[in-house]
């Protein structure tokens, strides 16, 4: 029988009814796509994705190396793409995009994403262009970022998700976000990555998935579109367990940046370090005490009790290193340095909204916890019963171990506590709470870092969460001003950073008035997950008094190089009228005549209580500030011959 004709044909499909035509492509369409998506010839995963990070720190970028390493693992190849190096007019020919996007302090792009941000913004608003640009691009976002800015947490994630969508690409996973202040972002991370390789194998969870041309068809319960109501499902709360689920961002818990009820806290307020940053401290040695407070035994503090020598603050205080405890009351902080060694482990906040432990039994804890640390020392090579004893009864405190000690409430109470034991202290704060520095009593030595000069520079070094960041710094400067007893700018210099603004700096003296400034080479401590400085940032100690000896020469003979540590990187400028007698430096201290000006309660100064500094100590020394009375160890280091 012959087929009908043209003519033939054209007639009976003009008498179908529409109903008709819709049934018959209904189930050519259904036949299509029941074949998973792995298996559709031409489909998205016949071509390379590509896999994009916008990165400033080498956060984003080296979660999307991991992501890249496990996509070919499992025969799903991408290519790993840096924005800046791509040209966005080919956007269009892709048929897969995987993004993991950073967001830069104030919900601005990191440099490498701007250009690939600012063309996609421009798409969606030129009329030209229309929503079918990308409608063979399948894509799916995961987003880094800390909530504690805010209102701009993950803020280039979501508008790369929704500019994407604005031109017609099919998201093949809802937008996932990453804490990176929770101690949750690998774990949340890793999750997002097993469901991409499930929905681009085909399968979820055990649950296949088809998708064509940005449909998707089955498996909708799996992933939602993070609505409120899936918001509101069962996510292990009342079991107080960690799920998936609770650390990717979905769950009423996250709402509140809690996780389960209350975080095993009480009174329904959330205790600041949770399990998985308490974990991550304490891998680190970190003791931690209560909800919020935590302590460390130094390395020079076990240097001295050895009888190797003390640190910086031995050699232009008087400080004994082997009676120096670490501690802080607050293990948060109002900034997320570029050079933190601590990792950016600690939790971050503008203001105190965590549960709040008594300062007294912090002071208790801190001590004890402080002397145990001490008693694992016996035994030790060089430790002697005298110096172990001496150790044991801890005769300083430096609070500035991690986190703004400043932001716990009840910071005044807790110095005095110390006070009363005899413990000096030495408060560090990073300049962003100047009422709190007006509102403290006296500080053995108060700190404030000064760790740029210029509002830009100081913005991509502390990376400040407060918008008015450079106003809190300069207010908490004219703070430090009206302090009568001891004050210092704190100076980390950072190769490439910070080192070329003397002039600058210079201008910072007059508003602030310090008796001292420190200036002290950045410590390198290995990669972290939001600093990538390597050695090179680092400075050579005469680099350090190259510095030093400029910024001396600025002050026109306010300040002179008094002091240096060697060994610390570490130079100390002091002010003249104050601490230069008849010659002679008086940058030491007398701390049995300052607890007994603080227990007298009449108001006293930083002259009352100075004492001289050695000769050992002082700048250009021969000792390079090294305790001639210690004993100088230095380590043999063997390197593997290079082939």
């Amino acid at each position: 029988m012959s087929s009908p004709s043209l003519s033939t044909r054209l007639t009976l499909l003009t008498l179908l009814s529409a109903t008709t035509i819709y049934f018959l492509y209904k189930s050519r369409f259904l036949k299509l796509v029941k074949k998973p998506v792995s298996l559709i010839p031409n489909s998205n995963l016949d071509r390379k994705g590509k896999l994009f990070f916008i990165s400033r720190t080498g956060t984003s970028k080296t979660l999307a190396q991991r992501l890249h390493n496990l996509l070919s693992s499992t025969g799903l190849f991408f290519d790993l793409v840096d924005p800046k190096d791509y040209e966005p007019e080919d956007l269009h020919k892709e048929t897969l995009v995987l993004i993991v996007a950073s967001t830069w302090g104030d919900g601005k792009s990191p440099p490498n994403g701007e250009f690939f941000e600012n063309w996609l913004a421009e798409s969606v608003d030129d009329f030209r262009v229309g929503s079918l640009l990308l409608s063979k691009c399948k894509f799916a976002v995961f987003g880094v970022g800390s909530r504690a800015y805010g209102d701009t947490f993950n803020a280039v994630a979501k508008d790369f998700s929704k500019r994407l969508k604005a031109l017609g690409a099919a998201e093949m996973l809802p937008l996932c976000e990453g804490d990176v202040d929770e101690g949750e972002l690998d774990v949340a991370f890793e999750g997002w990555s097993r469901k991409i390789i499930g929905v681009l194998k085909g399968s979820l969870e055990g649950n296949e998935r088809y998708i064509v041309d940005g449909d998707d068809l089955e498996g909708e319960s799996e992933i939602t579109d993070g609505s409120d109501e899936d918001e509101g499902r069962e996510n292990g709360a009342e079991s107080g367990i960690l799920d998936l689920e609770d650390i990717a961002g979905k769950g009423p818990s996250r709402k509140s940046g809690m996780v389960g009820k209350t975080n095993g806290n009480l009174n329904g307020v959330k205790e600041m370090v949770t399990p998985v940053i308490r974990a991550s401290l304490e891998k680190q040695g970190y003791k931690i005490i209560g909800s919020h407070s935590g302590v460390k035994i130094c390395r020079w503090t076990k240097s001295q009790l050895r009888g190797r020598g003390g640190c910086y603050k031995h050699s232009f205080y008087g400080i004994e290193s082997h009676r120096c405890m670490e501690a802080t009351p607050s293990l948060a902080c109002a900034n997320k340095c570029v050079f933190c060694w601590r990792h950016h482990t600690n939790p971050v906040g503008k203001s105190w909204q965590w549960k709040m432990d008594d300062p007294i039994e912090i002071v208790n804890s801190a001590i004890d916890l402080h002397k145990k640390m001490i008693r694992q020392m016996k035994g030790v090579p060089g430790v002697t019963v005298e110096r172990l004893s001496e150790g044991l009864s801890p005769r300083h405190c430096a609070l500035s171990l991690v986190g703004e000690p400043i932001m716990y409430p009840e910071i005044n109470s807790l110095v005095d506590e110390l006070h009363q034991r005899r413990i000096s202290t030495f408060l560090v704060t990073n300049a962003q709470f100047p009422e709190k520095i007006k509102m403290l009593k006296p500080i053995t030595q108060l700190y404030v870092s000064v760790d740029a000069a210029t509002k830009d520079s100081l913005k991509a070094i502390d990376r400040p969460l407060f918008g008015d960041f450079w106003e809190r710094f300069v207010d908490s400067l004219k703070a430090l001003r009206e302090k009568q007893q001891r004050t210092v700018y704190r100076l980390t210099l950072v190769k490439g950073w910070n080192t070329e603004d003397i002039d600058a700096y210079s201008s910072l003296f007059v508003i602030g008035n310090p008796d001292f400034v420190e200036i002290k080479g950045v410590t390198y401590c290995g990669s972290s997950a939001t600093s990538k400085l390597t050695m090179e940032n680092v400075p050579w100690h005469s680099d350090v008094k190259a510095f030093s000896e400029a910024l001396a020469q600025k002050s026109k003979g306010e300040y002179e190089v008094a002091c240096e540590h060697v060994h610390s990187c570490c130079v100390l400028l002091a002010k003249v009228e104050k601490f230069k007698i008849n010659g002679q430096w008086f940058t030491w201290i007398d701390y049995e005549k300052f607890h007994d000006l603080v227990a007298s309660g009449r108001p006293f100064n930083s002259k009352d209580y100075m004492a001289p500094s050695p000769s050992w100590a002082v700048y250009g020394a021969d000792e390079g500030g090294f305790d001639p009375g210690q004993s100088r160890y230095k380590k043999e280091r063997h390197h593997k011959s290079k082939r």
